[in-house]
């Protein structure tokens, strides 16, 4: 198994550091830790960010905008965007992007899920917040086509991110003008 962002010496500190300073004890503490990892965190049934609960704590508050719903890539996203403080709304993550290179199709996103979110017209708009990659933006493009025909706000983060750029890897003010410039898609 391989951490992104992890190179070979990085790894080696980690593995070396784990051998000659941890106790039995610290062993089993952190395989314990991945065991609960394994077994407590699961996609929110409703949003599909990660969660400790059925349904996570975003989807649970009642302050939220339930009229906005923020679609991103991966639940990384939302932790940066909620780092912001300035988006008050629901989220959606896709669990990835479309790119048919790779095998990925609609069907292995949660694109049906999201459509069947937006049929019990509580929401108004929806933010399309894919990164600005190939990938981000024909996934963009896939889901205006889908949600073309229907009363929703459609609009996109505004360009503020960097082309290529990785959502979550922005800063928060990047970030915060991205959001605040979204225009209609």
């Amino acid at each position: 198994m391989r951490y992104p962002g992890v190179g070979k010496k990085t790894a080696e500190r980690f593995a070396l550091h784990s051998v000659s300073s941890f106790k039995d004890e610290d062993f089993d503490n952190f395989i314990d830790a991945l065991h609960r990892v394994r077994q407590e965190i699961k996609p929110c049934e409703l949003c599909g960010n990660l969660s400790d609960k059925t349904r996570c704590d975003i989807c649970s508050d009642k302050t939220r905008d339930a009229s906005k719903i923020l679609v991103v890539e991966e639940s990384k996203d939302v932790i940066v965007v909620e780092k912001t403080g300035t988006y008050d709304g629901l989220y959606h993550v896709l669990g990835g992007v479309l790119s048919p290179s790779n095998g990925i199709g609609p069907e292995e996103l949660r694109v049906k899920e999201l459509l069947a979110r937006l049929k019990d017209n509580r929401h108004k708009e929806v933010i399309l917040a894919t990164n600005l990659s190939d990938e981000g933006e024909t996934t963009a493009l896939y889901l205006q086509r889908l949600l073309k025909d229907t009363d929703l706000l459609l609009t996109r983060i505004a360009y503020g991110m960097p082309a290529g750029g990785n959502i979550g890897y922005a800063d928060e003010i990047t970030l915060n003008k991205a959001l605040e410039g979204r225009k209609k898609f």
